[in-house]
């Protein structure tokens, strides 16, 4: 038996290596249809900024040869070489291995199949983990700290950090500014605070998380913790699963300070523009009260995945003697004891809100206005994430770092195949729990091809929950439920289409919220937003074709239509390992760097 494993890996470790060496040979011969032809008929190549300066992904041969040929000459890449010993397993073999660039050094992951009596790539993922000459000074490369030696101009860190606060953002100009101090934007000013690019990260809170403290009394995380930690400094182990959201806050606060990210809060940016001529924005800001102008280099929208809150306009809102308001502006349920609450709306906020108002006496009643995706917590954590983000994969090596590069291997394209079993097995193991909820009444669906939760999250950002409880109120009806659109509002009630009228105190509009593009039309404007087109979601980056491409998320962390304009958000487990990317793209630029972007038409970039 351990003879037939040796025999085995052998035979994987040979297969991988003799592909990767095939591979360097054609990129160096510069033979792009040799290399091409190294890839299966249905093949995805994914790359992040490595070879594109971009994130792209192209299918099959046809697309690796669309790539190399527009990047191949300027990326010169090399010494490709085995991570560490490559694994088999149906017929696949998965194999880490590392690369270098003209300018970089690069992980990456490739699945073999045998195809024609050959190993031959099926998925191939690239990406781009720092650039020569900068690489960030940690690990062996940490800076000393202590100044030995005796120097009569000396200054502690203490007032270097006090100089270089009172001069950013007046005397020294920010490279990049970065709009948005949640996770995603914390997240992103940390990288580029190890890379040495100026930037200024702005938020209109007075403190880092007060995004999260100033949220609905119940709100935890759903994700687990695996799933969620941010750059350089991960939760201790220790920390719960599931971190409550004045926990996230306070940590998100000690993270500012410690990473030493450059931070202005209670600080509202005003206007932005883009001058051509000079490749500069002006940017109009408010600062407690105090008005500042700064001309950074660069743009980051990082207010998270989703944009302003979707707040429905119907008749009578003004003639309503009770309260409303969107679900981001919920206090908690404490004042609302006895009262009768219609929730608009079945997601996770929907239902967060519905159990911790049920929990304190209210009256409730959910609108459900169209089907919802609802997984329960255990059971995600167990089949969806436990292979990946659990202490069962920390135990067999699976590290946060290494379990993001398997996820970001897999193409959006056939993501689904991989979902879908998962989702079915949870349907199963669940299945008394889904029979309660659909014979309460409920609108059930497990997404557009059944594959659930993720490419629900991926390709719309909504309709969905991940119960921790609040179903089983639904299920029970102990928390009421209605179907239909809310039509008008009358003095104290909420009337559907249907007619039913749903007597109010008050009313939540759970309703999600619109497209990240709708702040670059606030503080740009509509043209800057239209030319960007739509962001997140999986589809074309550009509106002149808005067809459900499924390469990658429509101008995430990545060059845009908009020179100098970026969007950076998302979930924890994104905030983290995308801003990298977006990072290293900063960087480069800030350097002098050639970024030649592949892949995006009409884009703007400085060489």
């Amino acid at each position: 038996m351990t003879r037939t494993l040796d025999a085995a890996a052998t035979d994987a470790a040979t297969r991988a290596q003799t592909w990767l060496s095939g591979f360097e040979d054609a990129l160096r011969a510069r033979d792009v249809a040799r290399a091409a032809g190294m890839f299966a008929t249905t093949s995805f190549w994914r790359d992040l900024v490595a070879f594109s300066w971009n994130l792209v992904t192209v299918e099959d041969r046809a697309g690796v040869t669309e790539l190399l040929t527009g990047t191949l000459e300027h990326t010169d890449p090399s010494s490709f070489a085995l991570e560490e010993p490559p694994e088999e397993a149906d017929g696949v073999t998965t194999a880490w291995f590392t690369f270098e660039t003209g300018v970089g050094r690069g992980r990456g992951l490739v699945r073999l199949v045998d195809e024609d009596g050959e190993p031959r790539a099926w998925t191939l993922l690239t990406t781009l983990h720092e650039l020569k000459g900068h690489e960030e000074p940690r690990g062996p490369a940490r800076p000393m700290g202590a100044q030995h030696g005796i120097d009569p101009d000396r200054k502690t860190w203490l007032e270097r950090r006090e100089q270089e606060e009172a001069e950013l953002g007046r005397t020294v100009q920010p490279a990049v500014l970065v709009v948005g101090g949640g996770q995603g934007g914390i997240a992103l000013g940390a990288r580029l605070r190890q890379l040495g690019v100026p930037a200024l990260v702005v938020d209109r809170h007075a403190r880092p998380g007060d995004q999260w403290r100033g949220r609905y009394k119940s709100l935890c995380l759903h994700d687990p913790v695996w799933y969620d930690h941010l750059p350089y400094l991960k939760f201790p182990e220790n920390w719960p699963v599931f971190a409550p959201k004045d926990k996230i806050g306070d940590w998100l606060e000690s993270y500012v300070k410690v990473m030493e990210v450059p931070y202005w809060g209670s600080t509202t940016v005003r206007r932005a523009t883009f001058d051509e001529s000079s490749s500069r924005w002006t940017v109009e800001v408010d600062r407690d009260g105090e008005t500042l102008t700064m001309h950074p280099e660069h743009v980051v929208l990082a207010t998270g995945m989703s944009g302003k809150p979707n707040v429905p306009v119907v008749p009578g809102q003004d003639l309503f003697r009770g309260e409303q308001h969107h679900s981001s502006q919920h206090p908690g349920p404490d004042a609302y004891r006895g009262k009768k609450v219609v929730v608009v709306g079945s997601n996770n906020s929907a239902f967060d809100i519905c159990g911790a108002l049920y929990e304190h006496g209210a009256d409730v009643t959910m609108v459900q206005r169209s089907s919802t995706h609802i997984v329960k917590s255990d059971t995600l954590m167990d089949i969806g994430l436990g292979d990946l983000y659990s202490e069962r994969a920390l135990a067999a090596g699976v590290t946060t770092e290494k379990a993001d590069m398997i996820f970001a291997s897999l193409p959006y394209r056939i993501l689904h195949q991989f979902q879908i079993p998962a989702y079915e097995q949870m349907k199963e193991k669940d299945a008394d729990f889904y029979e309660r909820l659909e014979q309460a009444g409920f609108w059930l669906d497990w997404g557009d091809d059944g594959s659930g939760l993720f490419l629900k999250y991926l390709r719309r950002g909504s309709g969905y929950y991940i119960d921790v409880g609040a179903a089983d109120l639904v299920a029970d009806g102990e928390v009421a439920l209605a179907h239909g659109q809310v039509v008008r509002l009358t003095e104290d009630a909420v009337v559907l289409d249907d007619g039913t009228e749903l007597p109010a105190d008050l009313v939540v509009y759970a309703t999600g919220y619109g497209s990240m593009n709708g702040w670059a039309a606030d503080l740009i404007s509509q043209e800057v937003a239209d030319k960007v087109g739509k962001v997140w979601g999986l589809g074309s980056d550009t509106t002149k074709d808005p067809g459900p491409w499924e390469g990658e998320q429509r101008n995430m962390w990545k060059p845009t239509q908009q020179e100098a304009l970026w969007f950076h958000g998302g979930n924890l487990h994104q905030s983290r390992h995308y801003s990298l990317y977006l990072a290293l793209q900063l960087k480069a630029r800030y350097e002098g760097i050639p970024t030649p972007v592949h892949g995006l038409q009409e884009v703007h970039h400085r060489s």
